[in-house]
């Protein structure tokens, strides 16, 4: 079983959502951020689960739809640890600036 880790990116990610959603409902903010977050937890058994991201494919960088939201991640098959590095709205333009890793990971 891989190790799931949360980048800080993603868990600001994952504020800055519950932020915008809550101007409306606290109740449905916490509710999608619940779902993004249990719905990653399925990397822990299946790391390569999820797509290779199609605006590079370069990149060994993975994603898994959930609801309207993209979590990128990387899975570290060596260390067997699963980083997610960012989370976006669909139909953002997603660069490769937002997926690059820092050099020590």
């Amino acid at each position: 079983m891989a190790e799931l880790i949360w980048g800080e990116v993603a868990v600001s990610d994952l504020e800055g959502i519950y932020d915008y959603i809550a101007r409306d409902s606290h109740q449905y903010a916490r509710h999608r951020v619940e779902r993004i977050y249990q719905s990653t937890e399925r990397l822990r058994q299946f790391p390569e689960s999820g797509r290779h991201v199609p605006e590079f494919p370069h990149l060994p960088h993975r994603e898994v739809l959930i609801d309207n939201y993209r979590v990128i991640y990387r899975y570290a098959s060596e260390r067997k640890t699963v980083l997610i590095i960012t989370v976006v709205h669909g139909r953002r333009l997603l660069t490769e600036a937002q997926v690059a890793l820092p050099s020590d990971t």
